[in-house]
């Protein structure tokens, strides 16, 4: 896979997704059936006492995970959840995180991924079990 392959994908998110513009996701890595990201909390997913809010965490592992099957299939299917379990190990901050996203298990029709989020001492802080339901998509890959 190329860089420039999956920014396509990440301008995609950026320009047609609402959390997808604001997490300021940053290619890192991907090999088949899985994918490391960059990724920032901002301000307005912080908690009173400044620690990101646990959905927001959900939220961002929810992206990830959708993104590295969505790639995979180059758009042809789209997760759509059916279940977000997330462990919150450790509270996170404003800034930037690496967050991974790796295929479990991969049906005909029902998929499940582990997401993970790491601080920037990098600790595991948050951990997604998610699973989708595959749903055919028309999108087409090399119109992006």
């Amino acid at each position: 896979m190329k860089e420039k392959d999956f920014e396509k994908y990440l301008d995609f998110h950026r320009s047609n997704g609402g959390t997808g513009k604001i997490f300021n996701f940053k290619f890192i890595e991907y090999s088949a059936g899985f994918l490391k990201l960059e990724a920032e909390f901002p301000l307005e997913t912080l908690n009173p006492n400044g620690s990101v809010q646990g959905g927001q965490m959900t939220s961002m592992l929810d992206d990830v995970t959708s993104l590295l099957l969505i790639y995979e299939s180059q758009g042809a299917i789209y997760p759509s959840s059916i279940n977000l379990h997330s462990h919150h190990h450790r509270p996170l901050f404003s800034g930037k995180v690496i967050a991974t996203a790796e295929v479990v298990t991969k049906g005909k029709n029902i998929a499940t991924l582990k997401g993970e989020l790491y601080n920037s001492d990098d600790k595991l802080a948050t951990t997604l079990m998610h699973t989708v339901v595959l749903i055919k998509s028309d999108f087409d890959f090399y119109k992006i």
